[in-house]
This record gives structure tokens, C-alpha cells and sequence, in this order.
């Protein structure tokens, strides 16, 4: 029997924490081993771990996986999670990327001035916000069923919501699409205290992960 994954990379979010999200939802336990300086990321490079040099990087089934979408879609076909024919994959994929786009908008977000945050935050949530609502209106996403594009928009809204309490305020189905799917077990549980969830980067984790990566 296969050992639980084990993910490699520093102690915040960044682009691993999709990745735990993903594992979580399916109930999958998985270990972490930390990169805390500079030096734990020279050896994983050193030791040949690492192909294309980054992580982060996942110990599954025997594979050293790393690019981010490589690692996602693994988990998500291997735990059902990727819907059950090409065209609703498509959809799956079409819904992971666009929420991809507007995470990554919502990192950038620290590094812009203060009195221009709220209003970039507002736009992004209000250009893709509505065309979510209007593109469906069952209880999941994709298929009627739980998948990876019903995981990755929640954890797509709590970290909106970390920026502005009220952001969802406009959109009453992504408040009831939010309140379904942080009620499924598994992932009820890893929004719980003391769960591998990561926090938000504070600004002593972001000088730690730029002496790391060199930044």
C-alpha cells in the first residue's frame, strides 16, 4: 500500500495550497516537509528531485511530481474529482483556470498601493463573479457532482473574502454555492483551527521566501 504524499515547499500558501485544498476535499491524508532556507531548496535541487528545478514538488504513487496543474490534475482524475467524459473536463478545466487567473490577481494584490487595492479587488470580483453566477445554477459546478472546479472557486472566495469581508454581498448564489461546499465534511474539516491550511503571508513569511528563492 502507497504511503500518504508528501509535499515539499515553504510553510505558506503559495501555489501549494490548491494543492492541499485538493487533497483535503478528497479526504486524502498527506505529510509536509518544509523548505525553510535557502539551503533545503539547494539540496532537493542538488539531489535530482526536481525537474525544471521548482517546486513545488509531490511524492505520489512513486512519482516526484512538480508544475502545479500537473500535480492538480493527477489528484483530481486519480480521486474522481475531474468529471466523467471529455466535454465535462473541458468545463472542469475552463472553470479552474479562469479561478487560477483570479487568485494570482488576488497575491498580487500586497505588492499594489493601498488606496488602489479595494477598488482592483472589487473588479476582479465583479467581472468574474457574474459570469459564474450566470454560467450555472445547480448545487455543483460541473456535472451536478463534486469536482475540482467547486473546490478551487471556494478557495478562490475565502481568499477574496480575506481582502473584503463584504466582497460577496452582490452575488447571493456564490454566498449559497460557499455555504454548501464549506458544509461538505472533508473539506468542513480542513477549514478547521490546527488543520494544514496555511494562513496568509504576513510580511516576515514573505522576506523568509524571498531569501529562499532569491527574490
Amino acid at each position: 500500500m502507497a504511503g500518504k504524499p508528501k509535499l515539499h515547499y515553504t510553510k505558506g500558501r503559495g501555489k501549494m495550497e490548491s494543492i492541499r485544498w485538493l487533497l483535503a476535499a478528497a479526504g486524502v491524508e498527506f505529510e509536509e516537509e518544509f523548505i525553510e532556507t535557502k539551503e533545503d531548496l539547494e539540496k532537493l535541487r542538488n539531489d535530482g528531485v526536481l525537474m525544471f528545478q521548482q517546486v513545488p514538488m509531490v511524492e505520489i504513487d512513486g512519482m516526484k511530481m512538480v508544475q502545479t496543474r500537473a500535480v492538480l490534475s493527477y489528484i483530481a482524475a486519480k480521486y474522481n474529482l475531474y468529471g466523467k467524459d471529455l466535454k465535462e473536463r473541458a468545463w472542469i478545466d475552463m472553470y479552474v483556470e479562469g479561478t487560477t487567473d483570479l487568485m494570482g490577481m488576488i497575491m498580487y494584490l500586497p505588492f499594489q498601493p493601498a488606496d488602489t487595492k479595494e477598488n482592483n479587488l472589487a473588479l476582479i470580483i465583479e467581472r468574474d463573479g457574474a459570469s459564474i453566477q450566470q454560467s450555472h445554477g445547480h448545487d455543483y459546478l460541473v456535472g451536478n457532482k463534486l469536482s475540482w472546479a467547486d473546490i478551487h472557486l471556494l478557495e478562490a472566495i475565502l481568499m477574496a473574502e480575506e481582502c473584503k469581508p463584504d466582497i460577496l454581498s452582490a452575488f447571493p448564489l456564490l454566498q449559497a454555492f460557499k455555504g454548501r461546499m464549506s458544509n461538505i465534511p472533508t473539506i468542513k474539516k480542513f477549514l478547521q483551527p490546527g488543520s494544514q491550511r496555511k494562513p496568509p503571508a504576513d510580511e516576515k513569511f514573505i522576506a523568509v521566501v524571498r531569501k529562499i528563492f532569491n527574490i
